[in-house]
C-alpha cells in the first residue's frame, strides 16, 4: 500500500469520526474558513473530498446535481459522508488508478499527484471542520508527515489556484500536520473564540 493511500484511509476515518460529532446548532458557526460557516464548509468537504475523491479516481465529473446539495440538510449526514468516503477509498485501493494521468479540466495531471491534492483536501479541511466544532484531527506521525510532504511541495502552486493563501510562520520543529497547517495558510492556534 502506498503512503498517500495509507494516508487517505486513515484521514477518511478521522474525517467521519470529526463528521460524528458535529453538532446541529453548530453548523451557523464561524470557520477558519472566513469565507465559510460550518454548514458551508461542510458541504464543500463533503462534495470534494468523499464524491470528488471517488469521482476522479473513476475519471468521471462530479455529479452537477450534488453540487447544488445541503448535505447537512439530511439528519444523518455524518454517516452518509463516511459511507461515501469508504468507497472513495475503496476505488483508490485499485492499482490501476494510480497508473497516468486524471483530467481536471484546467490540466492533465499524474494520478499520484491528484491523490495528493485530494487527501490534502480532505485532511485540512477535515481540521477546520474540528477546529471550528471543538474537537480535534488526529493522525499518525506516518500520515502527517505524508501530508505535510505534500503541502511543503505543492504549496505554491495550490496558492496560484487560490486553493492556500499566504502560510502561518510556525516555530521550527513544529509537527507536521501543524506545519501544514500553518503552510496553506491556516492559523493553528485558530478557535471560533479568537476567530484569527
Amino acid at each position: 500500500m502506498n503512503k498517500i493511500l495509507s494516508a487517505m484511509t486513515e484521514c477518511a476515518a478521522e474525517a467521519g469520526r470529526v463528521a460524528r460529532g458535529v453538532r446541529p446548532e453548530q453548523l451557523s458557526a464561524p470557520t477558519p474558513c472566513t469565507e465559510f460557516d460550518v454548514r458551508t464548509l461542510i458541504n464543500h468537504w463533503v462534495l470534494y473530498s468523499a464524491y470528488g475523491l471517488e469521482c476522479r479516481a473513476r475519471r468521471r465529473a462530479i455529479p452537477d446535481d450534488l453540487s447544488a446539495r445541503d448535505f447537512t440538510a439530511t439528519a444523518d449526514w455524518a454517516e452518509e459522508y463516511a459511507a461515501q468516503l469508504d468507497r472513495a477509498v475503496q476505488a483508490w485501493s485499485e492499482p490501476a488508478v494510480w497508473e497516468g494521468e486524471i483530467d481536471l479540466g484546467w490540466a492533465s495531471t499524474p494520478a499520484s499527484d491528484v491523490a495528493g491534492m485530494l487527501l490534502a483536501e480532505l485532511a485540512l479541511h477535515g481540521w477546520d471542520v474540528a477546529a471550528a466544532t471543538g474537537q480535534e484531527f488526529r493522525i499518525s506521525a506516518s500520515a502527517a508527515t505524508t501530508i505535510a510532504e505534500i503541502v511543503d511541495s505543492s504549496a505554491e502552486e495550490y496558492r496560484s489556484y487560490g486553493m492556500f493563501v499566504t502560510a502561518v510562520e510556525v516555530a521550527d520543529g513544529t509537527e507536521p500536520f501543524v506545519r501544514a497547517v500553518a503552510a496553506s495558510g491556516r492559523n493553528p492556534q485558530w478557535t471560533a473564540s479568537i476567530r484569527a
